[in-house]
């Protein structure tokens, strides 16, 4: 499926045509630089490389910035292989113009990261009960997690206190509302994964 790199700008509303007020993230698309073609004749698969956000030439690597080169581009910070580009060639630009409205799209992106949480909010536990019967510091613990002697051990996979968020995150479905090709802007409804400026990932 064809995508393109991008960065979240933040949230706003539309107004449908029956007057709804619809909320909806505005994401930048591209432009992406094509730096590479991949073909099942030298690489095994059908693919193709692009890259966007700019990167000082001093932070790159000599083998990247003659991958660069080879695209006749500066250097770039983020690289992502995409399909449905078929048509591209190296050094091809791809903005937001492949995207029209009323299309729908998927959106990847790195949750934001809520650090080392607890099971209440991290799996919507209601706690062990109310503030009685000497029960001060109860209130948010998360209760028994399994019998002593047997299984003797935790199961895998059980839910309890631990790293929250900052995971890739993909949304699906998202409808775009608009598309500003001058300024590489897209409105798509709903809310996408990640903060404000992080990168994502549009592909339909």
């Amino acid at each position: 499926m064809p995508g393109l790199l991008g960065k979240k700008i933040g949230m706003t509303s539309v107004f449908s045509a029956e007057g709804k007020n619809i909320p909806c993230t505005v994401l930048e698309a591209g432009p992406c630089v094509v730096t590479q073609v991949k073909t099942v004749e030298s690489d095994g698969y059908n693919s193709v490389q692009i890259a966007y956000g700019e990167k000082k030439e001093k932070s790159t690597s000599a083998a990247m910035k003659g991958h660069f080169k080879k695209a006749n581009t500066t250097p770039k910070r983020n690289l992502v292989e995409v399909d449905g580009l078929s048509d591209k060639k190296i050094g091809d630009e791809v903005n937001v113009e492949i995207f029209t409205e009323g299309a729908w799209v998927d959106v990847t992106g790195l949750s934001k990261g809520k650090g080392f949480q607890g099971v209440v909010k991290r799996h919507g536990f209601a706690g062990v009960g109310d503030a009685t019967h000497g029960q001060h510091n109860r209130l948010r613990a998360p209760g028994s997690i399994g019998a002593g002697s047997d299984p003797s051990r935790v199961f895998k996979g059980t839910r309890m206190a631990g790293q929250m968020g900052n995971t890739k995150t993909t949304i699906q479905n998202l409808k775009v509302m608009k598309v500003y090709p001058n300024e590489n802007l897209i409105v798509v409804k709903g809310s996408v994964p990640g903060a404000k400026g992080s990168v994502i990932l549009i592909s339909n």
